[in-house]
């Protein structure tokens, strides 16, 4: 018996891991991708000598990636390679204090205590609180759909009920970091990871609390050659398992006849498949490839993510005050995120990370020098002059970093290439170049997020950050695993 066709619109995180996931199911899998070369966000490039990461920079739950190799019978070995790293970030603060997140949590308490006055068993009791969220709850949002019936009628679900607190749901993440920490450097650190799903700490619910979870209690880590290594494995794996992907072809429409899923149409070509899944921003899917422009209208009714501005520097010199991981907290943290979520501009004094791959791996720059990702967050595209933006920001960045870290960094960049929102959505498809498809502002975000299926198109399925359960590494590799057990169990027939 022939196998069934599969088709997969754009080879991101998502779309490979799915590929691969349907490959082993025993579909006939094809990619479709509009760039030539694989990966989405997560790419690379190389100039004047330096290496830069082009998107993601932050590696957790590599289990997820294991998982995927194990599923295929491959050695992950062969094919991809990390290390765990001590120090998760370096924050600096402008009154001078810093505080370096080790990995190991009763380090970190320690420098919690020492830098901040904080109390070592509060750090310790908000991340058990988030172990257990994440264990009672988070899974439940994470690796099942929760646009179906047997999701909500198991067992677990009475225990997650157990575990949820009012803070958690009707409180805001800062309402509710206030409570567990008494400086406001702590909270500011622990309200940052609302923007891990591009969202606003100010607004977003207390469930957010559960990331620090990945990050602290399941660990970071570095993949071996940079985050691109992520993308080249998943590629390799991908091809091992006969997975075809059709480079520089962007698909043009998505066929379905009586609610029944056809194939697409790519290059004035038509390709047939009972099963289409869309790696592709789910608004640009529903308005451009399946001409649906009242459910994309209905999709905007939802409040993107934030977007970003990115600054790849080659810099003339090394940095023993920073690490791998680094962020400059600019001094206005909630107006920060009003301008992003209300004002869509920039404030003058943004919260900046800094990712620096060479300080692992020297290669990545000249001997001397450094590899600089340097990113702020920024609201997403609607019109705004992002020419004068990003002049703005610049003078602003190297201000700040100059004003922190006592140098003259205009001296040190030799090297410079920009990214922009405008630049994110042409080259990556995400609508508005928001990251993370909608915000998670709201207590209901998770509910309202877009399911991986359809009921209106048999065998039309989703995966990726615009949909559930969101954006990022891992949820990206969530979102395919959920997918591909729902095209599992709903195409049984094909395979008889």
């Amino acid at each position: 018996m022939q196998a069934p066709k599969a088709i997969i619109i754009g080879s991101g995180i998502a779309g490979m891991s799915t590929a691969i996931r349907l490959a082993v199911q025993g579909f006939e899998v094809s990619v479709f991708e509009a760039n030539a070369y694989p990966g989405g966000k997560l790419s690379v490039f190389e100039k004047d000598g330096f290496r830069f990461d082009a998107g993601p920079s932050l590696f957790t739950q590599p289990q997820n990636i294991e998982e995927l190799f194990a599923l295929a019978q491959e050695p992950i070995e062969e094919y991809f390679q990390y290390e765990s790293v001590e120090v998760a970030c370096r924050y600096f603060f402008e009154n001078g204090k810093s505080v370096t997140a080790y990995t190991d949590i009763q380090k970190y308490a320690t420098e919690l205590q020492t830098q901040l006055n904080e109390k070592p068993e509060s750090l310790q009791r908000y991340l058990t609180a988030a172990a257990n969220l994440y264990q009672r709850i988070g899974i439940i949002f994470l690796d099942f759909s929760l646009h179906k019936f047997g999701t909500w009628f198991h067992q677990r679900i009475f225990r997650a009920l157990g575990t949820v607190r009012f803070s958690y749901l009707f409180q805001s993440m800062n309402a509710h970091n206030r409570k567990q920490f008494k400086s406001a450097e702590a909270v500011q650190i622990f309200n940052r990871y609302a923007t891990y799903n591009g969202s606003n700490p100010y607004k977003a619910p207390g469930m957010l609390s559960v990331i620090p979870h990945l990050e602290q209690n399941q660990g970071t880590f570095y993949p071996t050659g940079g985050m691109i290594s992520i993308t080249n494995a998943l590629y390799q794996l991908a091809l091992k398992k006969g997975v075809q992907f059709i480079f520089n072809t962007k698909v043009t429409s998505i066929q379905e006849k009586n609610g029944r899923m056809e194939g697409v149409m790519a290059q004035d070509q038509f390709y047939p498949a009972p099963i289409v899944v869309s790696n592709a921003d789910v608004y640009f899917t529903y308005q451009h490839l399946l001409n649906n422009a009242s459910k994309a209208k209905q999709l905007l009714k939802l409040e993107r993510s934030s977007s970003a501005l990115i600054f790849y520097w080659g810099i003339r010199h090394t940095f023993q005050q920073l690490g791998l991981h680094n962020i400059l907290f600019g001094r206005q943290y909630e107006a920060e995120f009003k301008h992003l979520f209300e004002t869509h501009t920039l404030i003058d004094d943004p919260t900046v990370y800094i990712n620096i791959t060479s300080k692992l791996e020297a290669a990545h720059a000249p001997d001397g020098h450094e590899n600089w990702f340097v990113m702020i967050n920024a609201p997403a595209n609607k019109g705004q002059d992002w020419q004068g933006l990003r002049t703005a920001a610049r003078k602003s960045i190297i201000e700040k970093i100059n004003r922190m870290l006592g140098v003259d960094l205009e001296s040190m960049i030799v090297s410079e290439s920009i990214m922009d929102p405008v630049m994110i959505e042409q080259q990556t498809g995400s609508f508005m170049g928001s990251l993370y498809g909608t915000s998670s502002n709201n207590v209901f975000a998770a509910f309202l997020r877009p399911a991986n299926f359809t009921s209106q198109i048999k065998g039309l399925y989703f995966c990726g950050g615009t949909v559930h359960p969101g954006g990022g590494i891992p949820l990206c590799m969530k979102s395919a695993a959920i997918t591909a057990q729902l095209i599992q169990s709903d195409n049984i027939h094909l395979f008889k």
